[in-house]
């Protein structure tokens, strides 16, 4: 019974998912979800409170797909600079397992605004990785590979470097080889924070 229940909820969230990326979220109703996934809209609701819900379930379950590459990869390195780049690399991974979520994710944040409980959750982990981030950088320094830099601005501004080729991913999804993009641009951005460095134009002045 336990896994019959199991497999009703996964078609439920992969309907949802497919149908949420061909017609977008605010279009798509529950009884179209639960025409498509075949289940009663009993069986929906026992799994799920709302579309909303499962929209969140998803998005989650993404974060912890992110969440499971970055740990990996930072993990295997030898030093904060190495680390970097290894998480950089999983960029193509993150396009991967987002699977066309991230357009949705992007409509359904601007839906959310105007529901500040909604709101919140879906900007909890955007605040979550810049102190994750942050607390990357004061290794770094720690171990010698960075500079005394602040590492809170370098979190933000590594958070902010992600989510801008993310965006521009999908904006312009062949324009680039976007996990190269983010490859080279973490390698500038450890050069910047590297402890022994060139003299830039500005300090010079």
């Amino acid at each position: 019974m336990q896994v019959r229940s199991e497999e009703t909820r996964k078609r439920i969230l992969d309907t949802a998912m497919r149908l949420f990326a061909d017609k977008g979220y605010e279009v798509t109703g529950v009884a179209e979800i639960c025409t498509v996934a075949e289940v009663s809209k009993g069986a929906f609701y026992h799994h799920f409170p709302s579309k909303q819900a499962i929209f969140l379930e998803l998005f989650r379950d993404w974060l912890r797909q992110l969440d499971e590459g970055l740990g990996a990869a930072l993990k295997k390195a030898s030093t904060v600079p190495h680390g970097l780049l290894a998480m950089a690399g999983e960029m193509k991974g993150v396009f991967t397992a987002a699977d066309g979520r991230i357009g949705l994710f992007l409509e359904f944040w601007q839906q959310a605004r105007r529901e500040p409980e909604i709101w919140k959750e879906l900007n909890a982990p955007y605040l979550r990785y810049q102190d994750y981030f942050a607390d990357i950088v004061r290794k770094g320094i720690a171990e010698g590979s960075f500079g005394p830099v602040d590492p809170s601005v370098a979190g933000q501004t590594l958070v902010a470097l992600a989510v801008g080729i993310v965006v521009q991913g999908i904006v312009n999804p062949t324009g680039a080889a976007w996990d190269r993009v983010t490859h080279d641009a973490v390698e500038l951005l450890i050069s910047g924070l590297a402890a022994e460095r060139p003299v830039s134009v500005s300090s010079r002045r």
